[in-house]
C-alpha cells in the first residue's frame, strides 16, 4: 500500500511537471472575457454612473501562446437600451475576431459598457451623466494598451459603433484627432440636430423615477439624449435636464441650440482637419432603416467639405444584420486600413 501510494505520487508530480512545461490556457478559438477597468472621466456625475465599467475582451486564437505577439485593436461602441451582456449576446465580437484570424487577420476587440441610469450616455460629455467620450477616447485606450498585447499606436486602433456607438464613432473621432486612424459607422442615430418642443419638455418636467424606470425605447431616448445635451446641474427634479421650459409655456431656445451643438451635421466644418486625417473612413446602412435620412444628410455635409469616405447602402433594417456585418464588413475594412 505505502509502494502504491508512492507511486501514484511520483506520477502525480510528474504529471505536473509535464503541464508546467504546456502552454498554460492553451487557446485555439476566438474568445470573449468580460473585464472592469476603472474610468476617472466618469467620477462625480451626477446621474450616478459608476466609474467602474464592465468592458468585453475579444481576443483572437494562439492570444494566450503568443506572450510576445502584440495586436491591432478595433475599439467597438454598443447601441441604446441594452447593457453589455445583451449588447455582446446580439454583436457575437468574438466570432468576428475568429472569422477574421482564418482570413488571417488577427485583432482584438474592446467593447466598453455605454450604459447609464437612463440607458446610455451616448459617448458624449456632460455633468449629468458624466464624460463618456473620455471614457472612450482615454481611459479605455490607456487601459487596454497598459493590460492587453496592443500596438499601441494610432496606426493600430480603429474605432466603430452601431446605432448611438455610430454617433459615439463620429463623435469620438472628430473631438479627439489623433487616438484612432480609421472608423466605421454603422447606422448611426443623431446625426441631424435634435430638437425639443414644448409637450416633450413638460413631459421630460414631471416625469417620475418610476415613469422613467417605465418607460419605453422612443420615450426614454428622447429623456437620455436631453440630459446628455442640456444639462442643468441646478435642476431640482432627479433628471437634471434643462428644458428651456418656461413659466408661459414657451422654451427657452438655449436648450435646443445645445442639442444641436452635439450634432455631428453641425460639428462637422469646426472638425474638417480630423476628419481629412482618417486613414479610413467608411459608412452603412440599411435600406429600411429608420435613421436613413439623417445618415444621407450627414454624407451630404461630407460631400459639400469634401471628405473623403465609403459608403454602402445594405438590404436591412436598424438591427437584423449588425453582427454579420461586423464579421463579414467591419473587420475586413479595418484589415485593410490599420497596421499590423
Amino acid at each position: 500500500m505505502l509502494k502504491l501510494k508512492g507511486r501514484i505520487a511520483a506520477f502525480a508530480a510528474a504529471c505536473g511537471l509535464a503541464a508546467m512545461a504546456m502552454p498554460a490556457g492553451a487557446q485555439e478559438q476566438a474568445r470573449a472575457t468580460f473585464m472592469t477597468f476603472h474610468s476617472p472621466s466618469l467620477e462625480g456625475n451626477l446621474e450616478g454612473n459608476s466609474p467602474q465599467r464592465r468592458v468585453v475582451v475579444a481576443t483572437p486564437p494562439g492570444y494566450d501562446e503568443n506572450p510576445d505577439k502584440r495586436y491591432p485593436v478595433v475599439y467597438y461602441l454598443h447601441g441604446y437600451w441594452g447593457p453589455l451582456d445583451a449588447q455582446q449576446a446580439g454583436f457575437r465580437l468574438h466570432e468576428a475576431v475568429q472569422a477574421a484570424s482564418e482570413a488571417g487577420h488577427d485583432f482584438i476587440m474592446v467593447m466598453p459598457d455605454g450604459y447609464s441610469r437612463l440607458r446610455g450616455g451616448f459617448y458624449s460629455s456632460g455633468p449629468t451623466v458624466g464624460d463618456y467620450e473620455s471614457m472612450v477616447a482615454r481611459d479605455l485606450v490607456a487601459w487596454a494598451d497598459a493590460n492587453l498585447r496592443t500596438i499601441p499606436s494610432p496606426e493600430s486602433r480603429g474605432l466603430a459603433g452601431h446605432s448611438m456607438g455610430g454617433y459615439g464613432t463620429i463623435r469620438v473621432a472628430m473631438k479627439n484627432p489623433g487616438v484612432f486612424s480609421s472608423i466605421y459607422m454603422m447606422s448611426a442615430c443623431c446625426l441631424p440636430p435634435m430638437e425639443l418642443t414644448a409637450d416633450q419638455a413638460r413631459a421630460i418636467a414631471a416625469m417620475t423615477p418610476e415613469q422613467a424606470e417605465a418607460a419605453g425605447f422612443g420615450e426614454l431616448a428622447a429623456v437620455s439624449t436631453a440630459a446628455t445635451w442640456t444639462p442643468d446641474p441646478t435642476d431640482e427634479g432627479f433628471l437634471k435636464i434643462y428644458t428651456g421650459l418656461r413659466e408661459d409655456g414657451t422654451l427657452d431656445p438655449l436648450a435646443n441650440q445645445r442639442l444641436a451643438a452635439n450634432s455631428p451635421l453641425v460639428l462637422l466644418p469646426q472638425y474638417l482637419p480630423a476628419l481629412n486625417a482618417l486613414e479610413g473612413f467608411a459608412i452603412d446602412i440599411g435600406d429600411a432603416d429608420f435613421l436613413l435620412e439623417g445618415n444621407y444628410a450627414f454624407m451630404r455635409e461630407l460631400d459639400r467639405f469634401g471628405v473623403s469616405y465609403q459608403f454602402e447602402l445594405y438590404e436591412g433594417d436598424h438591427g437584423n444584420r449588425i453582427a454579420e456585418r461586423i464579421r463579414t464588413h467591419v473587420l475586413p475594412f479595418f484589415a485593410q486600413h490599420l497596421d499590423r
